[in-house]
This record gives structure tokens, sequence and C-alpha cells, in this order.
């Protein structure tokens, strides 16, 4: 009789846990993967590869675009503690340093995030064949709206999308994560960015912004 009292306070206990509503995360600290990234309404698009420090709140971007007929690569590392961001010219030695809105950082889900829903993707009907997700949704400044995707198991981010009235849908998908970093040099500025000040701006970039910035500014010259 005990045991069966004990095995049945255990699944109520199972059930109570599997029923709770999945709650905001912040991923593992240290991260490296791919990303891809269409912006400005699908304009343009980029792939390449992503960094992230949590402990210093720290990411660096290092993509190739894709802007109508022209291709460059686009080297950026946000300092989100810092609340600046460089663009990074390797080509002509050379940075710019732009002020940086860190009211979303990207590797966690901010903690006044709605939850939109939790599914698989891919199949629940064997193992390996999919994988559960939660879904959520908030604002973002300038009168802006989020969607992000993380697993429900490790909390590791997959799908950002964003939109703002200015600079229309930006749609960021990573992949390929591993739990790490290889080279603490990544979070660095380059030496040649000690000289660069800090330009002025009305409104800082967000993180989609700042992806797009430069894209867009080629696509207006092209």
């Amino acid at each position: 009789m005990n045991v069966l009292g004990v095995l049945s306070c255990l699944s109520l206990l199972l059930a109570a846990a599997v029923a709770q509503d999945p709650k905001p995360c912040v991923s593992p600290p240290l991260m490296s993967g791919g990303v891809s990234v269409m912006a400005a309404n699908g304009l343009v698009m980029s792939t390449g590869t992503i960094s992230y420090d949590a402990f210093g709140q720290k990411m660096r971007i290092r993509n190739f675009w894709l802007v109508g007929n022209q291709t460059f690569a686009l080297d950026q590392l946000m300092l989100f503690s810092q609340k600046v961001y460089y663009e990074i010219d390797w080509s002509k030695l050379a940075c710019k340093k732009k002020a940086l809105d860190t009211t979303f950082i990207p590797m966690q889900v901010p903690s006044d995030a709605k939850l939109m829903g939790q599914v698989f993707m891919g199949s629940s009907s064997s193992w390996g064949m999919g994988v559960l997700v939660n879904t959520w949704h908030g604002d973002l400044p300038h009168n802006g709206k989020h969607m992000t995707v993380f697993t429900e198991v490790g909390c590791i981010p997959m799908t950002f999308t964003a939109y703002t009235p200015a600079s229309g849908w930006t749609t960021v998908s990573t992949f390929n994560w591993v739990v790490g970093n290889t080279n603490p040099m990544d979070y660095i500025p380059p030496l040649f960015c000690a000289r660069s000040k800090l330009e002025e701006t009305e409104t800082p970039d967000t993180m989609f912004t700042a992806l797009e910035s430069l894209a867009m500014k080629t696509k207006k010259e092209e």
C-alpha cells in the first residue's frame, strides 16, 4: 500500500511538472555557431558565423552579404554591456563605433516575453526526428515586435524574427551551435578600432537594425 501511495504521488508530481507552462530561459553562457540573416523585407540576405559570451554580454558576427548583385563581408562586434557595437572593415583597417540599444539581448528570452506556444519541429513519432521548441513574442524599441524560438531543452536559440515600421521584417536563423568559445580575442576590438569615435545618432541601433544597417546603405548606393 505504501509503495502504491508513493507511486501515485510521483505520478501526480510528474503530471504537474509536465503541465507547467514553459518559463523564459537563458542560453548557455558561451556558444558558437552559424547564422543566416534576411533583412529589409527580403531585399538583403547573408550567412556566416556567430559567437556569444554571456559573461561579458558580447557577440561577434561575421557575415557575407548579398545585396542585389553585390557581395561583401561584414564583421560586427556587439558589446551589450557597453551599449556600443563596431563595424570592422579589415580591407581598410577601419572601424565604425555606433550606439547599441540593449533592450533586447538575443541569447535569452526576455523576462516580459509572452509564450506563443510549444511545438515539435519535425516529428515526435520517434527519437531523433524532432525537437521540442517554445515560441515567444514581445515588444522592441521604436514600436517594433519580435518573435523568438528556443529549444525547450537547453534553451538553444533557433530563430529570431523582428519587425519595425522603419526597417520592415528581419529574420535571423541560427544553426550548428556548440557550447563554448575557442577564441577569446573574438570579443576584443582590433587595435585600429581604438581611435574610433562614437557616431552620434538620434536613436541607437538594436541587434536587428545593426545587422542590416551597412547592407541597407549598400542597397541605396546601387
